[in-house]
């Protein structure tokens, strides 16, 4: 059974839920939420998603009013949204020209079209090193 039909709208998960459904990948979730939580100071949300990509639960970590990433948990692993906003571009686009992250997210780069709002890179989680992209993004995000 996937994440989506493990609770449905009306069975909200809690935060252990989210940790046991991502069964392998549980030391880089955990590592992730500790991360966002004591270098941020912010609390998750839990919000139910209708959406056809990625339905079902997720985690939202915002800062002053400022997305810094939805966390969508799967089976054996997660995927990290994060938006690259026009003001971050610039910033991404160098990281990127200069080889400073993984290959697997420079092609998630290059793969986003850039729309009004931004760059969706949905991220899979499957290593330590695509973790700490993640992380860099997020910070070139806060620091805009």
């Amino acid at each position: 059974m996937n994440w989506s039909e493990q609770f449905s709208q009306e069975l909200t998960p809690n935060g252990q839920d989210f940790s046991l459904a991502v069964g392998k990948a549980r030391p880089l979730w955990e590592e992730f939420n500790n991360y966002l939580s004591q270098t941020y100071q912010v609390s998750p949300t839990f919000q139910y998603s209708g959406c056809s990509a990625q339905p079902g639960w997720n985690v939202k970590y915002k800062k002053k009013g400022k997305s810094l990433c939805t966390l969508y948990p799967e089976i054996d692993s997660f995927i990290v949204l994060v938006v690259i906003g026009a003001k971050e571009e610039d910033a991404v686009s160098s990281l990127v020209a200069q080889g400073l992250c993984t290959t697997y997210v420079q092609k998630l780069y290059h793969a986003a079209r850039p729309m009004a709002i931004g760059r969706w890179l949905m991220v899979k989680v499957h290593e330590i090193q695509v973790l700490e992209d993640i992380k860099t993004l997020i910070s070139i995000r806060l620091e805009s």
